[in-house]
């Protein structure tokens, strides 16, 4: 059982001794499952330091060549990771409005009922790689300090991997993909979905394969990995387009394996691409 400090900082529940770990106008608390949760109910696991195989082998058939070669990456401190993508009521807590008042870069927002089926408090915030960075600041400035940030792309593969190797993070079963992503949807009945209803990797994160596309803070270059550095990439120093990650919930989505990577414009903003929140553990 979870349990979370309310805004006064007192313990909503004793099931577990929770340690305090920074205040703002809404308390922080961590129990022994190593879960976080912020003021504004964000919930954060907490990611071991670690080393894993980034990126597809070549024994992969479907693997592109911008997954390789594969490479081993260490990362150096553990980090808080989210286990949901930023839903609509967590961007309308810290920016005041709903992420869709904002224009659209393509028209499938006004396909018919398209709104209606996406523009949902528990549904994934759909924004530019630039807005995230927006909220990234109100949110550091509403809790005080400047522990929030998008993860980098290793850190993102890294978590999302929580273990494996193999193309998902629950095995290299495409059939099972149904229990643990929405995907494979059309645009005249589909659309995002409400975060965390599908089954979690195994480090306990939802959504890690489909529902929305996920920015993280790296320039996309296809040919990074041939020159990345073994501990704590960065990604490229500059480039044109941001890497997702994930794949969304859309038919044209390409692929959904945990090593499949793709650029964006950081001002293009859809109805698939949104974003799941680093918290630092220091």
């Amino acid at each position: 059982m979870k349990t979370v400090l309310n805004r006064r900082g007192v313990l909503a529940s004793a099931a577990s001794v929770a340690v305090l770990l920074g205040t703002s106008k809404g308390a922080l608390a961590r129990n022994a499952a190593d879960t976080i949760t912020n003021g504004i109910g964000m919930e954060f696991r907490l990611i071991p330091a670690g080393s894993f195989l980034m990126g597809s082998p070549d024994s992969d058939r479907e693997a592109r060549d911008f997954e390789k070669p594969q490479h081993s990456v260490t990362i150096s401190r553990p980090f808080y990771l989210a286990r949901h993508e930023v839903t609509q009521a967590q961007w309308e807590a810290v920016m005041g409005s709903n992420p869709y008042t904002l224009d659209r870069s393509n028209p499938y927002y006004g396909l018919p009922g398209m709104a209606e089926r996406i523009t949902r408090p528990d549904h994934p915030a759909t924004v530019s790689w630039n807005d995230a960075q927006r909220f990234i600041a109100r949110l550091n400035g509403r809790e005080g300090g400047n522990r929030y940030r998008l993860p980098t792309e290793a850190e993102w593969e890294y978590a999302a991997r929580a273990g494996t190797t193999t193309a998902y993070s629950f095995g290299d079963n495409a059939a099972a993909l149904g229990r643990y992503a929405w995907y494979g949807e059309d645009f005249a009945t589909g659309g995002t979905h409400p975060v965390g209803r599908k089954a979690p990797n195994p480090w306990g994160l939802y959504d890690i394969h489909g529902n929305a596309w996920e920015w993280v803070r790296d320039w996309y270059d296809p040919a990074y990995y041939a020159n990345s550095p073994a501990t704590d990439p960065q990604g490229p120093e500059q480039g044109a387009e941001r890497v997702v990650r994930g794949g969304s919930w859309h038919a044209t989505a390409t692929s959904w394996r945990t090593a499949f990577r793709r650029g964006y414009v950081p001002d293009y903003r859809g109805i698939s691409i949104g974003f799941r929140l680093l918290r630092t553990a220091e």
